[in-house]
């Protein structure tokens, strides 16, 4: 892992701070384009839970993104990760998937970054 961009852990820090998931980014990790809006961590594992309780052979593992006191740093330490919701891996000239993904990115491994979303097309 390489040392995260202190510009780039700023703006994860303010995304945390907010609780906000306005903020669109466009990331390159191991070469692959990741393009969407970040949300702050207790919101995005609240959102993977929900996902998780609607499937019927992924349920159990709900809890384990329902208890983010356990995992989840202490609220003053910096962000180690990037929270992507409504994020698409960018393959040519189309999104997948196309309604949107969640993702969590170690700021360590994101070798490029834009501030907001690059769009797309199929046509």
């Amino acid at each position: 892992m390489s040392i995260p961009d202190d510009l780039l852990r700023d703006i994860a820090a303010m995304v945390e701070s907010e609780q906000t998931n306005q903020m669109s980014l466009t990331v390159v990790v191991n070469g692959a384009v990741i393009t969407g809006r970040l949300a702050p961590e207790r919101v995005w594992r609240q959102r993977v839970a929900e996902v998780l309780r609607d499937s019927d052979q992924l349920g159990p593992f709900a809890e384990v993104f329902s208890s983010a006191g356990t995992t989840a740093g202490h609220p003053a330490d910096p962000p180690s990760h990037l929270h992507f919701h409504v994020a698409r891996i960018l393959q040519g000239p189309v999104g997948i998937p196309e309604t949107g993904g969640m993702y969590r990115i170690a700021l360590g491994d994101v070798s490029a970054w834009t501030v907001g979303d690059f769009s797309y097309s199929d046509k």
